[in-house]
């Protein structure tokens, strides 16, 4: 049904539902890093390699980010309810199975199944937002507070997974999701409308697999280039991820029912949002990075002690969401996003001025001028992509939000990973007395420098740690400067690509495609 006129406001049975939306969209997201403190717990228990420990860790973004397009389509036709309810129950009995698995095979399957799962609560759970709040204002604050929901779940993950091991085996990581999943299943029912488009064609299963084999080479070969620099199988996997995104845009165009319609790029709050959530992703994920390595390899936290410290400026983003929240019922979003770009550029400049010796003060207000930037951009690109998506069509587009969001991270950690490489490599000044095997090592990486310090005698190895991290530094301060103009840059597009777009609250959406392929709603 098109929206027109007057609608009426949500009430508390759609509020309630909201809130039981934003738990599920929580703990997917936590899922992510959650496995990151256990790693060495459950690798001793599962006598997993250093490579399996590592598919154990990534597998689970990679199924995400590959099946969101193909989830956000099947919602749309089969029932935004209904998929999401069917994952909910898969996540629930799947992450039971990963606690009990014995062996890193077992888990590494349960991990893959896990993430095809978790990609159906992403997109299904803004596409019930968008038909629960017909209110514009509503809506609005809905998709802020799942916003806020979904980087708590993404900054909690390490802490999380810490603080449960401090006290139960490493299977305890998985188990949390489930209580989570089960009050879903319980009360989703009741509380939770049905919505789908009853005129969608069948899923083009060519373009899902088209898909797949464009956004799975690609993740895994950005990731694998963050982590081993240029390689042959990392760029093979980049190029093979290209060619294959270039078919399958190709074939979206000839479709009459594709499986990403690729008109809703047209629309400067669809497009202009989009592009701007994974340029500021990429910036922040990188950012995110470093200052793990920062915290823990040259200021020598614990990881525990480490994702503690990175509660702080994730704080300073949820409190800033609820701000921006706020400012943007009475300021336009590109106003909006325009300055906290320009917030988050001058934290990149203060991170410019972090050093070795007393950088952690300087390191934390930096990333939390950053944060308090960057906030922006979850809350209000999410709102402005929903609010201009035609609801029949809310799956699909909140499947573009989350994947831009998934690219950006890893174009983030692989670009701005791979800049602190090269910028660190071959300048650090190593000791006289070192021998030239282990001052290549030591120049390799500064996690290479620190085996080998432990190698040496306690004062060769102190001074080899010193100018290691140093040179670290001066990488991560290089990386900060080129950070700060790229978020320059999302200032002007956030400026030029919407501006013009009115408050959050005001806009109506695509009346015109919502007239063209009407809404079926199922209560």
């Amino acid at each position: 049904m098109a929206e027109t006129g007057t609608v009426p406001p949500a009430g508390r049975r759609e509020w309630i539902g909201l809130a039981v939306l934003t738990l599920p969209t929580m703990v997917a997201m936590l899922d992510l890093n959650v496995v990151i403190l256990a790693l060495p717990h459950l690798g001793a228990a599962l006598r997993a390699g250093s490579s399996e420990q590592l598919w154990i860790t990534d597998i689970y973004g990679f199924l995400i980010a590959g099946f969101l397009v193909t989830m956000g389509r099947l919602g749309d036709r089969i029932g935004h309810r209904r998929l999401l309810l069917t994952g909910a129950g898969a996540f629930a009995a799947l992450s039971v199975a990963a606690a009990y698995t014995t062996s890193p095979e077992q888990l590494i399957a349960m991990r893959a199944l896990l993430g095809i799962a978790g990609a159906t609560i992403m997109p299904m759970t803004l596409a019930l937002i968008r038909n629960m709040f017909k209110d514009a204002r509503q809506m609005a604050t809905a998709v802020g507070l799942w916003s806020m929901a979904m980087m708590a779940g993404i900054s909690l993950g390490p802490a999380v997974g810490g603080l449960l091991l401090n006290s139960f085996w490493w299977g305890s990581v998985f188990l949390i999701s489930v209580p989570v999943m089960v009050v879903l299943l319980a009360v989703g029912p009741a509380l939770l409308p049905e919505s789908r488009h009853p005129t969608s064609g069948r899923l083009d299963l060519v373009s899902v697999a088209l898909s797949l084999a464009a956004v799975l080479p690609l993740i895994y070969g950005l990731k694998e280039l963050a982590r081993s620099g240029l390689a042959v199988t990392s760029v093979v996997a980049c190029a093979v991820g290209a060619t294959m995104g270039t078919v399958f845009v190709r074939r979206q165009r000839r479709l009459a029912e594709p499986l990403l319609d690729l008109s809703l790029f047209g629309t400067r709050a669809i497009g202009g949002g989009l592009a701007l959530y994974l340029l500021a992703g990429l910036a922040l994920s990188g950012c995110g990075l470093l200052l793990s390595q920062h915290l823990q390899l040259v200021e020598g936290l614990s990881p525990l002690t480490a994702a503690l410290w990175m509660l702080a400026p994730a704080a300073v983003m949820v409190i800033g969401i609820q701000i921006v929240m706020r400012v943007a019922k009475r300021v336009r979003p590109g106003s909006i996003l325009t300055v906290g770009m320009l917030i988050a550029a001058a934290g990149m400049v203060v991170l410019t001025q972090v050093d070795a010796v007393a950088g952690l003060p300087t390191l934390m207000l930096g990333v939390g001028i950053v944060f308090a930037g960057v906030n922006a951009v979850p809350a209000l690109t999410n709102q402005l992509v929903m609010q201009s998506a035609p609801p029949h069509k809310a799956g699909s587009v909140g499947s573009l939000s989350t994947t831009a969001g998934e690219l950006g991270s890893a174009l983030g950690i692989a670009g701005l990973g791979s800049l602190a490489t090269l910028f660190y490599q071959g300048h650090v000044q190593v000791p006289a007395q070192v021998a030239a095997d282990t001052a290549t090592a030591a120049n390799e990486s500064i996690a290479g420098a620190i085996a080998a310090a432990r190698q040496l005698p306690s004062d060769v190895g102190n001074d080899l740690l010193t100018a290691a991290r140093a040179t670290f530094s001066t990488a991560f301060t290089q990386v900060a400067g080129l950070c700060a103009v790229v978020f320059l840059a999302l200032a002007v597009l956030a400026f030029v690509t919407l501006r013009d777009v009115p408050l959050i609250g005001t806009q109506p959406g695509h009346d015109d495609m919502t007239q063209r392929e009407p809404e079926s709603l199922v209560a």
